[in-house]
């Protein structure tokens, strides 16, 4: 099964999808929303009375003032004929600049939306971050709030306006003849039940497109970051292949919907044009009987045209409220997923200067598997420490979780004494800092990426970070200095470079304890030396824990510690370990065999 077939099967629409349900949901988490609706509600009254307006004066015209006892009574029409055009007139006026203030009150309330659905992914733990995929997340705050947008600033008020238009138009029918008015009520009726089942599947479709469009954003997200080893391993065919199913799922879920929505706006034009000849053939056969005057038949034939239009466009906009309605569940659902690491609220406060760092029957792993087994170490504060294992033994995990990027399954990790748990995030993150083996950057200049260390820094602050790990030279020689653009990702940089300003983002951050994962592998030699002396001069004054992907690095750490299949199976200086015949030492001859060799 493909990726992107894993992604739908995660991600299969609900059974039953209830639109007011939704709206409900989306009200309780952005208020603002509420509010855009209300004054919808006010301006679409408003703006419905103007066109109900018109039939009424017509109907008032032709039997007061045409046909009326006193015959023609020009007075009459002229007024009545000056204050339909007022009416028009101020309709026409009112109403573009009633839709521009509710668009931007619409654009308030999405900004929230965003915002919040923004945040609230930045909540999430990293392994709800693998399992959701970086374009399900993407397409939440993008396609999915620009569907709910669209809705907001358009669909709504059209609801509200014809809704408020049918209303009214039946019940100024009903004031002219019940019966003529319970003819057009019973042959719009009869089509509820069809539009009530072709709405039901075609809020199902949407969510397939939703969700289609999620798969199809993960797809170019990993094709585009990829691109390099897709052209160095000529996997561009396979990748095409991706692409073109991913992009058939979209146009299949496209099409699918597209057949609801013309159904739905047939059967909208096609109930108002038989409500009219209904409405026509009783009114000639029986209006007369009834008491039915000239103009007000003549009013009622405009309240049915009336009301057709209104109908046909409830039927277009349902299929974009199906879409949006769709998309906001999306975005409510991510809002709804409760984060896996809980920020406490006031939480504890960690010492400044060197960590001490403590596990105690640490269990920890991904999707209820552990990868840590009962671990249990001590490290005093100030000490630099390596971690030695094969790929899979569990060192990755243990630096997330001094990072608190997620939280064990059993047991506690403590800095200086604290419970990492009970950390409130400020002093987290003030106090840990991790650096990652290819460090990532912003498309923005070398200082500005350095400042993502410790929001708030001044470039003087900046360069003295740069100068304490020597690297003042090293940027003096870059194009323009600290104000060099690194481009996206940092791509105007090799990968050298890149984990210098990483480390340069740690040091102005100035943490307790600095986690690395191995900073200096995949670099030129030149390179390597300038960022050895960095790491020494990073190192001072704070508890070091280094990944280390080769021994080199542990050979000069004050403590190694040593995992195998998640256990800690040895510690102790690399002096002592070599000596030993356990892992360390295994490991440590097969890399001076490669070494060698190379």
């Amino acid at each position: 099964m493909s990726d992107v077939d894993l992604l739908l099967a995660q991600h299969e629409p609900p059974q039953d999808l209830r639109a007011l349900d939704v709206v409900r949901r989306g009200i309780r988490r952005t208020p603002a929303v509420k509010r855009t609706m209300a004054f919808s509600a006010v301006i679409s009254v408003a703006t419905a009375a103007g066109r109900l307006a018109v039939p009424v004066l017509v109907q008032q015209v032709i039997d007061r003032g045409l046909l009326g006892d006193d015959g023609y009574r020009p007075g009459l029409v002229l007024t009545l004929s000056a204050a339909t055009l007022a009416l028009i007139v101020a309709v026409a006026v009112l109403n573009p600049l009633a839709e521009i203030a509710m668009v931007r009150s619409a654009q308030d309330a999405l900004y929230e939306l965003r915002r919040q659905a923004f945040a609230h992914i930045h909540r999430l733990s990293l392994a709800e971050h693998d399992r959701a995929q970086k374009g399900v997340l993407l397409a939440r705050v993008t396609s999915d709030v620009e569907t709910v947008s669209r809705f907001v600033e358009w669909g709504a008020i059209t609801w509200a306006m014809n809704v408020s238009v049918i209303a009214g138009a039946f019940v100024v029918m009903a004031v002219y003849s019940w019966q003529l008015a319970l003819v057009a009520l019973a042959t719009m009726l009869l089509t509820v039940p069809v539009i009530r089942w072709l709405q039901l599947r075609q809020v199902r479709s949407y969510d397939r497109v939703r969700t289609a469009i999620g798969g199809l954003l993960t797809v170019f997200h990993e094709i585009l970051t990829g691109s390099d080893s897709i052209r160095s391993y000529g996997y561009e065919e396979a990748a095409r292949g991706r692409v073109a199913e991913a992009v058939r799922r979209r146009y299949r879920a496209d099409l699918d919907t597209a057949k609801y929505g013309a159904t739905l706006f047939t059967v909208g034009d096609f109930i108002g044009a038989v409500a009219l000849v209904a409405v026509a053939l009783v009114a000639v056969e029986w209006g007369p009987g009834w008491g039915l005057a000239s103009g007000a038949a003549v009013s009622f034939f405009f309240l049915v045209a009336l009301v057709q239009s209104p109908i046909g466009e409830i039927t277009e906009v349902l299929d974009q409220t199906q879409t949006a309605v769709a998309g906001w569940n999306k975005v409510l659902t991510l809002l709804e997923t409760e984060p896996e690491l809980p920020e406490v609220d006031d939480g504890a406060d960690l010492p400044r200067g060197p960590l001490s760092v403590q596990t105690v029957d640490l269990i920890a792993g991904y999707d209820g598997t552990p990868v840590l087994h009962e671990l249990s170490l001590a490290i005093p504060a100030g000490a630099r420490v390596a971690l030695v294992g094969e790929t899979g033994s569990g060192k990755t995990t243990l630096a997330r979780l001094l990072c608190r990027l997620m939280d064990p399954m059993h047991g506690a990790v403590l800095l200086g004494g604290v419970d990492l748990a009970t950390v409130s995030s400020d002093a987290r993150r003030r106090a840990v800092r991790l650096v990652p083996q290819d460090g990532f950057l912003f498309h923005a200049t070398v200082a500005e990426n350095i400042k993502y260390g410790h929001p708030g820094a001044t470039d003087e602050e900046v360069s003295a970070a740069l100068a304490a790990l020597g690297l003042d030279r090293w940027v003096d020689g870059l194009v323009d200095g600290l104000h060099t653009d690194v481009g996206p990702r940092g791509e105007h940089l090799s990968v050298g470079e890149r984990q210098l300003v990483a480390l340069a983002r740690a040091q102005v951050a100035d943490p307790g304890l600095l986690v690395l994962d191995e900073a200096t592998s995949s670099v030129d030699p030149e390179t390597e030396l300038a960022l050895a002396r960095a790491l020494r001069r990073v190192a001072q004054g704070r508890t070091v824990i280094s990944i280390a992907h080769r021994l080199s690095t542990a050979e000069q750490a004050e403590l190694v510690l040593v995992f195998d299949r998640g256990r800690l199976v040895e510690q102790g200086t690399h002096a002592e370990l070599v000596t030993r015949s356990g892992v360390y030492a295994r490991l440590h001859r097969s890399w001076e065999r490669a070494t060698s060799s190379t």
